[in-house]
């Protein structure tokens, strides 16, 4: 049964015809396997996938696109990216503003990205994640519309909301509409963890949030507007393409690996906790095919941790932690769904570390945890219950505030 059930016009109608048709997006991997073969009214549609709602506000207009390999238009078998579909159907396409790792999903964590033309479809490819993080106003130049379409995962210090809000800023700035193409959050049925505090804002967290914060990216654009976040209190003039069959407590499973290190559920389910590690020096599975299912380092006491591991150079990680070293830690890639953070694997690892003074880098640790006081707490011996506890009041604050910005 189509997927596309009523239409604008006649026109219209064709026009999607047309874009069922547009070449499918090569993959490196195998994750087309894994997309559902049938597209029916109980599958979740997101926003991507409602382009009756969005081609009539796009067309004849001058279009930047913010996008990765994520962005994609999901069919009855495998998937469209985009940017393909959209330049089938004749939309100018300007430019395509690319994030952290990069257009097509290949650069390193932390490694910045350049600009470039894309091999496959020629367009320009300007850098968020290069010389400048926030669009300038001359590369926002004569575009009248942006797009932001890019596949989050519901973690703070995960880099793309922070993308999104630099574009927002710019965008009101420049006095050009953005339009959100909503996708679900693999984590989005829990909230969760220490809040940023103003005084540490960074790109690895720009607004005092929990480390998990339960929303999709479209609810996310909407609070950062509607909280007046953006630079000078300006607005953006925002819209969000809703999805459709999506609710919070939805099992979704992410088709294309949305970094090069989270390379499949498991990854992105342990990543707000195993994600922690990337404050320390502490291998949090990079440079192994398990990266953030598993930890350890060369320094752990091996009478506690009988797992080992050994990371090498590989896709995502040039230069892992503990490269060549004999890693002593646990495997979680059987572990049960998480619907919190948990602190177990951290505590457990700094109480059996060797050499506690390597344990940390101080400044990184507090830039993901959003606080020093995390760092303070596990040093200082404190369970897991009471410093979860220590959180509480800041999450239920924050809760008040995400509660008027839900869709689903």
């Amino acid at each position: 049964m189509p997927f596309f059930l009523k239409f604008k016009s006649t026109i219209l109608c064709l026009s999607i015809c047309f874009l069922a048709c547009g070449q499918k997006q090569k993959s490196s991997t195998n994750e087309s396997n894994s997309i559902s073969t049938e597209i029916s009214k109980k599958d979740i549609l997101a926003g991507a996938n409602q382009t009756q709602e969005y081609l009539p506000i796009i067309t004849n207009k001058k279009i930047g696109v913010v996008a990765n390999q994520t962005s994609v238009i999901f069919k009855k078998e495998g998937y469209t990216h985009l940017v393909d579909s959209l330049l089938s159907l004749q939309i100018q396409i300007k430019k395509v503003f690319s994030p952290e790792h990069g257009f097509r999903g290949k650069v390193d964590a932390g490694e910045k990205v350049k600009d470039g033309i894309d091999t496959q479809t020629g367009l320009q490819i300007t850098s968020l994640y290069g010389k400048n993080r926030k669009p300038t106003q001359n590369q926002l130049k004569g575009l009248d519309l942006i797009i932001f379409d890019i596949q989050d995962v519901g973690v703070r210090f995960y880099t793309y909301i922070a993308t999104l809000q630099y574009v927002m800023e710019a965008c009101a700035e420049a006095e050009i509409p953005i339009l959100v193409l909503d996708r679900p959050n693999p984590n989005g049925h829990y909230v969760d963890g220490p809040t940023m505090r103003v005084e540490h804002t960074n790109f690895l967290g720009l607004q005092t949030i929990p480390l998990v914060y339960g929303m999709t990216i479209g609810e996310y654009a909407t609070m950062i507007n509607e909280e007046n976040w953006l630079a000078n209190e300006t607005k953006a003039e925002l819209k969000v393409i809703t999805m459709a069959n999506y609710s919070h407590e939805s099992d979704y499973s992410i088709p294309i690996r949305p970094s090069p290190n989270l390379p499949n559920d498991q990854s992105i389910n342990l990543y707000p906790s195993l994600g922690l590690f990337e404050g320390t020096n502490i291998n949090a599975g990079r440079g192994t095919e398990f990266q953030f299912q598993r930890y350890g380092a060369s320094f752990l006491d091996s009478t506690a941790f009988r797992f080992t591991f050994t990371p090498q150079p590989n896709f995502g990680s040039k230069y892992p932690k503990e490269k060549g070293l004999n890693c002593f830690g646990e495997d979680l890639s059987d572990y049960q769904k998480m619907d919190s953070i948990s602190l177990q694997w951290i505590i457990k690892a700094y109480n059996n570390c060797n050499e506690k003074n390597k344990f940390f880098n101080t400044s990184g640790f507090t830039k993901h945890a959003g606080t020093e006081k995390l760092q303070a707490q596990i040093e200082a011996g404190l369970s897991e219950m009471e410093i979860k506890a220590s959180w509480q009041t800041d999450l239920e604050r924050f809760k008040l505030i995400r509660s008027k910005y839900l869709i689903y």
